[in-house]
């Protein structure tokens, strides 16, 4: 198939309620949608992809650490310069050109784009369980994260509890308050390394550890997490630490799980790779959101049926947002394409029109 169109547009959605990127708060999800065209032998496709790194600005004016190490701006540029050189290749070039991006998101986006292309998402059915995903609320009163609670239905088993943000004494307010309501809930707590060795073991302490599947990056220091184990026997999963471009799986005492966010990560052929070995160590691995808006969710919920058939995804952040974006998740407002901000337009025919407007020209 070649590429007969790519056209960039970006997008800026407002959040009904701030959503935590660790320890901070962001209002708003910015990010970019490409669309592209192909084409073969009495066959047409069109798609699109969201590739939106998890960076920029929270709500304290304040740069968001600890998650994608590029900026929005800087994907942007990349992809400017690089859509005219696709423009009429052959869409296996997709790959080329992901796997040369110093950009993880780029390079997530150019090769969901080239599955999608090739029909690799079409006949899976996305997986469309989630586990609820429970925070102390900044904006929002106790009341409504209490009514939250008691309506989740008899069909979920698991919800993820942000810790580590506020104080010790208050999470365990909230915790021992999620299983006073349901107790038959089993908790992943995600502390986006929040405590010190002391503090996690301090916290954990207080815990019913039978009601916890594990515990996201207990420790400021990730070397910290094999004594946080040893001294509680609470089991850990990894998911910061696997943004670390030198990251290399290697199995640990008291390791259970991998939060893996692909638009952090890099390539579907690094994620399935990753979770292939993983899985081999008997290590959950369990797709997870960078907080992208219902067009990322939707494509992450189809690649967890294919690459984690029997875990449920961590994509509960979609009730934040007050639109949906080119795919519907049932909000009232769903943004299409002709509404976002075009940034680039490519087309065989419009490169060829160049072409010869520089041939005359010259003339």
């Amino acid at each position: 198939m070649i590429l007969t169109s790519l056209n960039l547009y970006q997008y800026r959605l407002p959040l009904d309620v701030l959503l935590p990127v660790g320890k901070q708060r962001i209002d708003h999800r910015a990010g970019l949608v490409l669309q592209a065209c192909a084409r073969a032998e009495g066959e047409h496709r069109q798609v699109e992809v969201e590739i939106a790194p998890l960076s920029g600005i929270d709500v304290d004016e304040q740069v968001l650490v600890g998650f994608s190490r590029e900026a929005l701006a800087q994907v942007q540029t990349a992809l400017t310069e690089l859509l005219p050189q696709l423009c009429g290749q052959h869409i296996d070039t997709l790959l080329d050109y992901a796997e040369q991006s110093p950009y993880p998101s780029m390079t997530f986006g150019l090769s969901l784009l080239h599955a999608k292309l090739m029909g690799k998402l079409d006949a899976i059915r996305p997986q469309t369980a989630t586990v609820p995903l429970i925070y102390h609320p900044t904006d929002a009163g106790k009341d409504l994260l209490d009514n939250k609670i008691a309506a989740f239905g008899k069909h979920v088993h698991s919800v993820k509890v942000k810790v580590a943000q506020t104080s010790i004494e208050d999470e365990l307010s909230l915790i021992y308050g999620i299983l006073r309501t349901r107790p038959d809930l089993k908790l992943r707590l995600d502390a986006n390394r929040g405590f010190t060795l002391e503090q996690a073991i301090e916290f954990a302490a207080c815990l019913p550890l039978n009601t916890i599947e594990y515990i996201e990056e207990p420790c400021q220091n990730p070397q910290d997490n094999l004594e946080f184990y040893q001294a509680i026997g609470m089991p850990y999963a990894l998911d910061e630490s696997l943004n670390d471009p030198d990251y290399q799986f290697a199995m640990q005492n008291g390791l259970t799980a991998l939060v893996i966010k692909p638009m952090l990560l890099g390539s579907i052929e690094k994620l399935a790779n990753l979770i292939e070995t993983a899985q081999s160590y008997g290590v959950r691995c369990i797709i997870s959101s960078s907080l992208e808006s219902s067009l990322g969710i939707s494509d992450l919920a189809h690649l967890a049926a294919i690459l984690t058939p029997d875990e449920i995804p961590g994509l509960d952040t979609l009730s934040a947002f007050s639109q949906d974006l080119v795919v519907s998740s049932g909000k009232k407002h769903c943004l299409t394409l002709a509404q976002l901000e075009p940034i680039a337009l490519h087309t065989i025919d419009s490169m060829q029109q160049n072409d010869d407007a520089a041939k005359r020209e010259e003339n």
